[in-house]
């Protein structure tokens, strides 16, 4: 079976791989034209992938392609309806950085409500200024709203827990076991953004989500209020968001994921929200920790694995057995 992964790679998923027989061609950094070549030149049966893009013509390039594995959560960088098109399974390893992504999300919480950044910034201009950076909210008793509570909603708000907070959210199922043991209550997403001091996405990408956060919904919040996006990019309409941080209509705003996004993992950042006053970000790395990336190796092995032994397709979201 010939293996080709074009992101970085735990060597400890490379080496496994190997062990199973498996011809693996290890390109971290190969994308575009050159992944199109790649995928046709090396006759690769599966591909593995993490933020590199799959589009068509990669996909219409791959005769011997029978599978995509993205090395994470998400699809959306990998064009779903193409590989159907082609009988190319498209398999994912979904929950496997939950935590890592939940203890981010935290981290942007408290660097929005102490101003981390920017007090980090006046210090390394030489600047003291403990008056102005000596006011926050702090987190104990106030309100977090989670707006998707899947595997990651749910570990912030395990986490949150913590920090005493109050704890809303909103989702198309009912939760009633967590309802009990973490005292999450269930409210419309309205009540959600007019209440919440801090608001944190965790909702998948797609046409679904695109925007579920715009000027509408802007306009509920609290002009105290903070929102957090480390879930997919284009869930919030950073336009919409940067005109309300502009006229003083909310706190800040804090991000791990853009509307624009560098197609490799080192480029020009073209996004211009981050300009904004109040905005805190980072490069798309919730589920960078070597936990998680440990995790996804060992899940990605394991769908090989399966495959190889059974021919069983393990975390398909196209093509089911018939």
């Amino acid at each position: 079976m010939r293996v080709l992964i074009v992101d970085k790679f735990e060597p400890f998923g490379v080496q496994e791989l190997k062990q199973l027989g498996c011809e693996v061609f290890y390109e971290p950094g190969t994308s575009g034209e050159k992944l199109i070549a790649r995928v046709r030149e090396s006759g690769a049966e599966i591909l593995i992938v993490r933020s590199t893009r799959v589009t068509r013509d990669v996909l219409d390039a791959g005769q011997s392609l029978a599978m995509v594995i993205r090395a994470g959560a998400g699809v959306d960088t990998i064009d779903v309806p193409a590989a159907s098109a082609n009988q190319i399974r498209v398999c994912n390893c979904p929950g496997m950085n939950s935590v890592a992504v939940a203890e981010l999300t935290i981290g942007l919480m408290i660097a929005l409500d102490r101003r981390i950044v920017d007090e980090t910034q006046d210090l390394r201009r030489g600047i003291w200024n403990k008056k102005e950076y000596s006011k926050a909210g702090g987190l104990k008793g106030r309100t977090l709203g989670i707006i998707g509570l899947g595997r990651v909603g749910t570990e912030v708000a395990k986490r949150a827990r913590a920090f005493e907070m109050r704890l809303f959210y909103a989702d198309v199922f009912d939760r009633p076991d967590l309802e009990r043991d973490l005292g999450l209550v269930k409210v419309p997403l309205d009540r959600l953004l007019s209440e919440s001091d801090f608001i944190s996405l965790h909702v998948p990408g797609g046409t679904s989500t695109k925007h579920m956060i715009g000027e509408r919904e802007i306009a509920k919040m609290k002009p105290t209020a903070f929102i957090i996006n480390a879930s997919r990019g284009g869930v919030v309409d950073e336009r919409a968001l940067t005109t309300a941080l502009q006229a003083g209509k909310l706190a800040g705003a804090a991000f791990d994921v853009w509307e624009v996004e560098p197609e490799t993992p080192e480029g020009e950042f073209r996004d211009e929200t981050p300009k904004a006053p109040h905005v805190v970000g980072t490069h798309h790395v919730g589920a960078s920790t070597e936990q998680a990336q440990l995790a996804v190796a060992e899940e990605t092995v394991r769908i090989v694995r399966t495959f190889l032994k059974t021919g069983k397709v393990l975390n398909c979201v196209n093509l089911k057995p018939a």
